[in-house]
């Protein structure tokens, strides 16, 4: 290769938490080159064994490195392939110039992966050496050490601000043509809409003396009303909730996706929706995944499991007791509920502990969703057998895990990459029906 041209090539120090994240993120480079740090593989040992997304992660990375190798020296440049750069495997090195020990501190492994792209600066002869990695802080010391980085951007979602919604207000619908809907129910798209939309995408239609619900239903190639309608005891109490309800239990749709803040009801419609379906699955599957404080894993918590998973389930819990507290103790709804989760008619656990099962003949509600990689959201959807619905909620807005933000959780991702599918269907719920209490604390505080 002219020299030229080998300087452009950039050099790019994968940090662990990116590898974790997406084991085939070394592949996504074009032509550039890609270091592991020593201290990365180090890491990933630590992760190889479990059952989590992270644990199969670090192992098909591995199994990856291994067969690129073929058996050569990993300290010598490595082929990726054809289009792609190469690779290598930089031993813990101390640079001449800054160190980040000396800056930082001794014994911590992150400041070992910034040593090696201040090293790789040194000794590549003007070639740039960027540091690559989902964990902000460290990018921050990259950036204090004078070191190029970056989050890792694949998956990520571009512009953020104008994410799906699932829904259209349109403002002074022709009269003749709305009291014509009114009556009918259906309506030619055509009619009122300049362009063909989405499938299963919402409207408001409104002119100056009414308006009305609608959706456009992609197989027929017509909009048709949304009546509102109570659902185990669950009135919808605003125009996304009617639209989210009309989702959850319409039985073409099989991928329901809802987002907003807390206190619009995601789950609570969910849950009321699942339930007045029961007689359809043989099952409904509501869960979550756990996010431990300070990101231990649950087995530093006392006890036996279930009372590890028991407070992180909680919430879960509270929305199956609002909907039972709809009918009285005597009632037929309130016994049916209690003999279902007696039954595991209806069970609440966490998410990671429903890995690994075929997922047919169940409604399946995801939880607090934005707290999942694309990688896991896909390998949860790629479970779902025959008569399967499958429901994530959550707020990209609200993360709580360390590598996940905004733009690159699964929540957001599903949205932005199925909007428009036959058997998708989004809505974002805006206004919080909680209390006025807590829509003072998500409006002020």
């Amino acid at each position: 290769m002219p020299e030229s041209k080998q300087k452009k090539r950039k050099i790019y120090v994968l940090d662990t938490s990116v590898i974790l994240f997406d084991h085939n993120a070394i592949n996504t480079f074009d032509e550039h080159d890609i270091v592991i740090p020593i201290t990365v593989l180090e890491e990933l040992d630590n992760f190889k064994k479990g059952n989590d997304t992270k644990n199969f992660e670090a192992r098909q990375f591995i199994r990856f490195i291994d067969k690129k190798s073929n058996n050569n020296s990993l300290q010598d440049w490595q082929s990726l392939g054809k289009g792609l750069g190469n690779f290598k495997v930089v031993m813990n090195t101390t640079p001449q110039g800054l160190n980040a020990e000396q800056v930082f501190g001794k014994g911590k492994e992150d400041h070992k992966i910034l040593n090696t792209a201040l090293f790789l600066a040194e000794q590549e002869d003007g070639r740039q050496a960027i540091l690559v990695s989902k964990d902000i802080n460290l990018r921050l010391k990259a950036r204090a050490l004078d070191i190029k980085a970056e989050d890792y951007e694949t998956g990520k979602i571009k512009d953020l601000e104008n994410l799906y919604s699932g829904k259209t207000l349109i403002e002074d619908v022709d009269y003749n043509a709305l009291t014509q809907f009114i009556q009918d129910g259906t309506l030619e798209a055509k009619k009122i809409l300049k362009q063909q939309p989405l499938s299963n995408h919402y409207f408001i239609l409104r002119n100056n003396k009414s308006s009305i619900l609608a959706y456009y239903n992609i197989e027929e190639k017509i909009i048709e009303k949304v009546e509102k309608q109570k659902t185990f005891g669950i009135i919808p109490r605003n125009a996304e909730q009617t639209f989210a309800m009309h989702a959850i239990l319409n039985p073409e749709i099989k991928l329901v996706t809802i987002q907003g803040v807390a206190g619009t009801g995601k789950t609570l419609l969910a849950l009321a929706g699942s339930l007045a379906q029961k007689r359809n699955y043989k099952q409904i599957f509501l869960a979550r995944p756990i996010v431990p404080l300070s990101n231990k894993d649950i087995g530093y918590l006392p006890g036996e499991i279930n009372s590890k998973i028991g407070p992180y389930m909680e919430p879960l819990w509270d929305n199956l007791k609002f909907i039972k507290n709809q009918f009285g103790e005597k009632s037929k709804e309130f016994k049916n509920i209690d003999e279902m989760v007696k039954d595991e008619k209806l069970v609440v656990s966490a998410l990671a502990y429903i890995r690994g099962r075929s997922l047919s003949d169940i409604i399946f509600i995801v939880d607090e969703a934005q707290n999942l990689t694309p990688h896991e959201v896909k390998t949860i959807i790629t479970r779902a057998g025959e008569n399967t619905k499958i429901i994530f909620t959550g707020d990209v807005f609200q993360i709580d895990t360390p590598y996940l933000d905004a733009q690159s959780n699964g929540l957001s991702y599903l949205i932005d990459k199925l909007k428009g599918h036959k058997l998708f269907a989004h809505v974002t719920l805006e206004k919080g029906e909680r209390s006025e209490l807590a829509n003072l604390a998500n409006e002020l505080l």
